[in-house]
C-alpha cells in the first residue's frame, strides 16, 4: 500500500509564483531581529507601535516601542504621524490579531505598514530589550 502524502497532496505553485507571494509577504511582514537591527543601529526609519492594551504596555513592551491602542487609531490620534513614515506594529504574539487590525485601520488612513511577526513574544523569545513601567 502506498503512502498518501498530505505535504504533496495540493502540488506547489511555480517558482514564480511562489517568489511573488513570499516577496508580497515581505513587503507586509517584519520580524523582531530586523526590528532590533535597526533600532540598535540607530535607523530610525520608522514607528514601531504596541497595539496592545496600556496595561500591557506598561507591564513590557519592546524597547524603542511607543504606545497606541489598536482601538484608539483614529485619523486624530494618527496625525502627528507623517504618511511618508513606516509604521510597524505589534501585539501579543501570533495567536493575537491586534497588530493585523491595526494594520488595517492605519492602512486605511492611508499609513504604510508592516506587522511584527510574533509580537511581543518572540521579542522576549530572542532576548531583546524589555522597558517596564514607563509610557
Amino acid at each position: 500500500m502506498t503512502a498518501f502524502s498530505r505535504v504533496c497532496e495540493t502540488p506547489p505553485a511555480s517558482p514564480d509564483k511562489i517568489r511573488e507571494y513570499f516577496s508580497y509577504k515581505l513587503r507586509c511582514e517584519t520580524d523582531p531581529f530586523d526590528v532590533n537591527a535597526d533600532l540598535e543601529n540607530g535607523i530610525n526609519s520608522f514607528a514601531l507601535i504596541d497595539v496592545r492594551g496600556k496595561e500591557a504596555y506598561l507591564n513590557g513592551h519592546a524597547a524603542g516601542a511607543i504606545h497606541i491602542d489598536h482601538n484608539d487609531m483614529t485619523e486624530e490620534r494618527m496625525a502627528e504621524f507623517p504618511k511618508d513614515r513606516l509604521l510597524v506594529v505589534y501585539c501579543w504574539g501570533p495567536g493575537c490579531n491586534g497588530a493585523t487590525k491595526a494594520a488595517v485601520k492605519l492602512s486605511a488612513l492611508g499609513f504604510s505598514v508592516k506587522e511584527m511577526i510574533g509580537g511581543i513574544t518572540y521579542w522576549k523569545e530572542e532576548g531583546y530589550p524589555i522597558i517596564s513601567g514607563v509610557m
